[in-house]
């Protein structure tokens, strides 16, 4: 049975109770109070859409705690995709101009590297570290296998996993 969701109330009372130390806290490690007010709302949202109404639940039981660890995980994604549009536009910035894509293209490729982005980030560690490990950095199954102190066979399945997910993320990705 479906628990029941977080009545208005106590979203308030949260809200109330939490937002001020929690913009505080995002906007002092983004400097920026834009971002923070964008990132302390999807945490609201994160509170609402996720949150049973029951009193068992962490994010009743201890919502401050519930609150920073959600805020959290949020800010590492906003900074790891900044960090990713930073990397590609000193690409760009590298390339002579001719070569430069258009606007439009930018945008699309900048957008197929978030979805990648993300999609890596939804895999198991290992999953992901396999797939790193072979198709960025080139590593041989054998050596992965020996650097994560795995089978050769698990290597290969991990792989298998993280192709998989690639492909089911292809018709979502610009063409």
């Amino acid at each position: 049975m479906a628990m029941p969701p977080l009545l208005p109330t106590q979203l308030e009372s949260h809200y109330r109770a939490h937002h001020g130390w929690l913009a505080h806290w995002l906007q002092r490690r983004l400097g920026n109070a834009f971002d923070a007010a964008d990132l302390m709302q999807d945490t609201f949202i994160r509170l609402l859409a996720g949150a049973p109404a029951q009193p068992q639940t962490p994010a009743l039981r201890a919502p401050k705690a519930y609150l920073a660890t959600v805020a959290k995980h949020l800010l590492i994604n906003h900074l790891r995709r900044q960090s990713l549009e930073r990397a590609w536009a000193a690409a760009l910035a590298a390339q002579p101009e001719q070569y430069q894509p258009s606007v439009e293209q930018r945008a699309q490729i900048l957008q197929a590297l978030q979805a990648v982005d993300a999609m890596l980030d939804g895999l198991k560690p290992k999953v992901r570290a396999v797939f790193i490990m072979a198709q960025i950095e080139g590593h041989a199954y054998a050596d992965i296998a020996a650097q994560l102190v795995i089978g050769e066979r698990s290597v290969k399945r991990y792989m298998a996993e993280a192709l998989t997910e690639c492909v089911l993320l292809a018709p979502d990705l610009p063409a």
